[in-house]
């Protein structure tokens, strides 16, 4: 049997990515152009700016890719491409790419799901890991509780209710004068803090258990910082950053850790952006070994927005047999599991 060979093309937000992934598992390159300078100086990403830095960019990150892999476009099986859930206009410029090559050379067109793809990041790190599994993905923009039944089978157990756990990291970071992206800089200045300095809710929400909030927590350290600027107390930083990653690592490990036990899962995963987090690795590490799971997590590199878990992604998708058409569009707000 030959390999198979998938080029993986990410532009979701403000990275503009291209991987080449040999038969799902093995990584040829993963080339990463990251605008996160860019937008540090806006305090967050701003979409236009996002959309023309990928228009910039994305030839050259495919042809370094390319390159790097040691592959040419013939050698390609399949295009796999991110078309959702996004930034409409960052995910259009990585469709339309996507769509251009595949008209140009007759490569078959694979579609992507984000969060598909980050769930899949976890089987370029850990080569041995197979469904069925349990995943937590935790980024910016998403936190889904997911049980990956088989190779593009999930079933969505819990979801954040309003913020996602990134989002929130990034909200009070700015509030007490970290500036952005909020997620390391938090995890870096709490190393200083007293995790039990301040008290923060940790809501439980939904009927399943297993969803997320984390609206509430926030307004509960701006409420918190507002009182101590009122009282001309002193508010230190590092106490405020530690109480709170507590808060939302507590909420995410104890929903997980529910669902384990009530399905029985015996591997458990963790992916997307907030994931290399070191003090939610930890947690996640001592809690799946307290109760006897496999834990599986990727290297940081693979939990920010790339473009090798695309193509890993694309693999399972190609040799099931999907195949996207040129009529493919960007899907801004694609839940996972849809087509």
């Amino acid at each position: 049997m030959s390999d198979i060979l998938i080029l993986g093309i990410e532009t979701s937000c403000d990275e503009t990515a291209a991987a080449v992934i040999k038969n799902g598992r093995e990584i040829l390159s993963n080339t990463i152009y990251s605008q996160i300078d860019l937008h540090t100086l806006y305090g967050g990403v701003v979409p236009e700016i996002a959309s023309r830095k990928h228009i910039d960019k994305i030839n050259q990150v495919i042809e370094e890719s390319l390159r790097s892999a040691n592959v040419g476009l013939k050698d390609l099986d399949a295009i796999a491409v991110t078309y959702g859930p996004g930034l409409v206009g960052a995910l259009l410029v990585g469709v339309a790419e996507a769509k251009a090559i595949a008209f140009g050379t007759g490569i078959p067109l694979v579609g992507v799901h984000h969060i598909e793809g980050h769930i899949c990041a976890n089987f370029l790190a850990a080569p041995e890991l197979e469904p069925p599994f349990m995943c937590l993905v935790v980024s910016g923009g998403h936190t889904h509780l997911v049980n990956v039944k088989d190779y593009g089978e999930y079933e969505i157990l819990g979801r954040t209710f309003d913020d996602a756990a990134g989002e929130a990291f990034d909200k009070v970071a700015r509030a007490i004068g970290l500036g952005y992206p909020g997620g390391p800089k938090i995890d870096k200045v709490s190393n200083e803090g007293n995790p039990e300095a301040i008290h923060f809710p940790r809501a439980k929400v939904g009927e399943s258990g297993y969803d997320f909030s984390f609206s509430g927590l926030k307004s509960a350290v701006l409420n918190y910082l507002n009182s101590c600027e009122m009282k001309g107390e002193e508010i230190n930083r590092a106490d405020v950053a530690a109480s709170f990653q507590q808060a939302v690592v507590d909420v995410l490990v104890g929903n997980s850790m529910d669902a384990v036990k009530k399905y029985g899962a015996k591997k458990f995963a963790i992916a997307g952006g907030v994931a290399s987090n070191k003090h939610l690795r930890a947690a996640f590490e001592d809690a799946c070994k307290a109760e006897g799971v496999g834990f599986f997590l990727p290297p940081p590199i693979l939990c920010t927005d790339n473009a090798a878990m695309i193509g890993c992604a694309g693999y399972y998708e190609f040799i099931r047999g999907v195949r996207s058409g040129y009529d493919l569009n960007a899907v801004p707000n694609l839940r996972l599991g849809e087509r």
